[in-house]
This record gives structure tokens, C-alpha cells and sequence, in this order.
């Protein structure tokens, strides 16, 4: 994304001090695309109005990136970093098991990015709208002193009766989790080490190879909106309800505090993509830690009574890893080899190895 940044002049491109902020928020905004019946005003006005929607209670979310800590754009696309800033938004939402409506988008900007830049941000905004159905219903532009942060907040709603928290699991129940995980963190190992063969010889063109699955994993994630649906297919709700953004690691342990239950999974168990087994490989990574630690999966973890297990066994996008167990009993990890272990200690800090 260099190539739209202020400090290649006379490539044509506008710094932002040349229009202005208004101006430049009238330019990112101007499609206004409402898809949600319960969007009444969205940009333009000084807040935005929303209707409630008849026996359905609000769920309200806020995530923040920062450039340097969360997204790197020497090698994410900022159109790409758009969308995955609406998804990780949405996705807290989806978490408690609701329908994700409006999103509103703040940012802080540095004067390194001109108006150019800003505007391939909002395409890739505007994609994750029209991909989920939600509605750009307001924010604010601010200048910043170094860098880039983005300020999502989601607004969804469900049913009550429908709405799911991360403490309702008991012991006994099922451990489970939808899709693949640690596909994302091998997608940014992949950014990384391409970033650093540029940064030796800038000739060379990035070579992703077949991993082309991991990278869309980390540059274009995917909101689990699809599950409400598979729950409905298989006749139960879940019990405790969360994404993994964090990790399996320390996502199953903030379920677990959160509902005064141990757990106890197996390695065995854990859904990873023979991808990650491969090129985990040639980084010299555990592909378990991966999944553990690695977080930005955005896969959902949730709980459901054991009588489930006839029902999920061998369905194609739920995989079934453990059970909860008493809260003294920790939180512990069958290897392959059946050796237990806590997970903290089966996990590390990505970017270590």
C-alpha cells in the first residue's frame, strides 16, 4: 500500500490537509447503502437513529487496531484491513448468538496517509456491509501523531431467550468449536517472512505458493453469521457462547473463569487444517500452539449438553473437543501421546518462536 501514502510525491495523490476532514468524511461516506429495517439515520446527522426491533434485545460491542500492535501495512492491504476491521466488530456480536446490524467506524489518522489511502480503507468497510447485511451508520475522523487506529463498534440484536454469554457452561458438557484454527497465525507468518525477503532484496515479488488458503485466513477473515443456523438445524442452542480472537488457549480459559467450570480437551481433537501442519513445519511450530495461541481465527467456541454427542459426531464444521470438568480440576490438555499438561504451559507468546 506505499504507493498511496503521502511521502511519494507527485504520484497525484491528495494529502489530507488539502480537503480536510469534513470533506474527506463526506467522500468515505457517500455510500449509503441501508440494509437494516431498523436503521432510521445513519451518516450525515449528529447521531445516528436506530429502532428497536419488537422483542429483540440490543447487544453492543467496541474493538480497536492500532498500527504497529494489531496490522502492519507494509504488507496488509488496506482495503483488506477495512473488511477485517468490520468482521472482528461483528464478530463479538455473532458471539452471544445475535445478528449483527450497524457498525460505526472512528479513526485516527497520521499525516502519512493521504485521502487515497483512507478511501481504499473505507472499500474494503464498505465490502463487509454489503457481505453481512449491515449498516455504516456514523463515526468520527480525527488526526493522530504517528500511525493508523481504527475504532469499530457493532450493534446487533436476537431475540432474548436467543442471546448467549460465556457463563452458562456446566460441567459434563461438550467442548466445541467451529471451522479450523491457527490458519490465521500461519498467515502471518507467511506476511512476516515475506516482508522480511522484501526488506533483503526489494526486486523479489512476494511467493505464497499453495498457502494462498492461510493468507485469506488473516488478511480476509470470515464472521461465523452461518452458525445460529446450524444450531437451529440441530435442534439446541449452546449453553456458553464466545469467538476466538485470542487464541483456543486463553479463549477456553476466559470461558471457563467466566462460567466457575475447569475443562479438560484433546489434542487429537483439535480441528487443524493440513496447511498449517505443512507449513508450520518449515517454521519449526508446533501446529497445536498455533491453534492454542495464535488467535484472529474468529471461529466460535461454545458449550452443549453431552447428550449432543450422537448429533455432532462427524458433522462437517463442529468438532467436538473435550468436556468441562470442575473448576479445580484446571484446565488441561490430553497430547497426542495422552500426557496431560495445563495449557498455559502448552502455550507461548506468538512471534517467540
Amino acid at each position: 500500500m506505499s504507493h498511496l501514502l503521502n511521502k511519494e510525491a507527485g504520484e497525484g495523490l491528495t494529502p489530507i490537509g488539502q480537503i480536510g476532514v469534513p470533506a474527506l468524511i463526506e467522500r468515505i461516506t457517500a455510500q449509503k447503502a441501508y440494509r437494516q429495517p431498523s436503521t432510521q439515520l445513519g451518516v450525515g446527522d449528529d447521531a445516528a437513529r436506530i429502532r428497536s426491533l419488537p422483542g429483540d434485545e440490543w447487544v453492543v460491542t467496541t474493538d480497536m487496531m492500532v498500527e504497529g500492535v494489531h496490522f502492519d501495512t507494509t504488507y496488509f492491504p488496506l482495503m483488506h484491513l477495512g473488511y477485517k476491521v468490520v468482521v472482528a466488530g461483528i464478530s463479538d456480536v455473532v458471539a452471544m448468538n445475535a445478528v449483527p446490524r450497524q457498525i460505526l467506524l472512528a479513526l485516527a489518522i497520521s499525516a502519512k496517509y493521504t485521502v487515497e489511502a483512507i478511501e481504499e480503507l473505507y472499500k474494503g468497510v464498505h465490502a463487509a456491509c454489503a457481505e453481512y447485511g449491515i449498516d455504516l451508520v456514523g463515526g468520527d475522523v480525527t488526526s493522530s501523531t504517528g500511525g493508523l487506529t481504527i475504532t469499530v463498534t457493532a450493534i446487533g440484536s436476537a431475540p432474548a431467550d436467543r442471546l448467549i454469554g460465556r457463563s452458562g457452561a456446566r460441567k459434563g458438557e461438550l467442548i466445541c468449536v467451529s471451522g479450523d484454527l491457527g490458519a490465521a497465525f500461519m498467515g502471518l507468518n507467511l506476511l512476516e517472512r515475506e516482508k522480511r525477503v522484501y526488506r533483503e532484496d526489494p526486486g523479489i515479488q512476494p511467493d505464497f505458493g499453495a498457502y494462498e488458503y492461510l493468507l485469506q485466513r488473516q488478511i480476509r477473515p470470515a464472521a461465523r453469521i452461518d452458525l445460529s443456523a446450524a444450531f437451529d438445524a440441530l435442534g439446541c442452542l449452546p449453553t456458553a457462547l464466545m469467538d476466538i480472537s485470542a487464541g483456543l488457549g486463553r479463549d477456553i480459559a476466559a470461558l471457563c473463569r467466566a462460567s466457575g467450570v475447569g475443562c479438560r480437551i484433546y489434542e487429537d481433537r483439535i480441528p487443524i487444517d493440513p496447511l498449517v501442519h505443512e507449513l508450520a513445519a518449515q517454521f519449526q511450530i508446533d501446529p497445536t500452539l498455533c491453534a492454542l495461541s495464535g488467535g484472529e481465527d474468529y471461529e466460535l467456541l461454545f458449550t452443549l449438553p453431552a447428550s449432543m454427542s450422537e448429533k455432532l459426531e462427524g458433522h462437517p464444521d463442529i468438532s467436538m473437543l473435550g468436556y468441562m470438568t470442575d473448576a479445580g480440576d484446571g484446565h488441561i490438555l490430553v497430547s497426542h501421546s495422552g500426557q496431560e499438561h495445563e495449557l498455559h504451559r502448552r502455550m507461548y507468546t506468538p512471534g517467540a518462536h
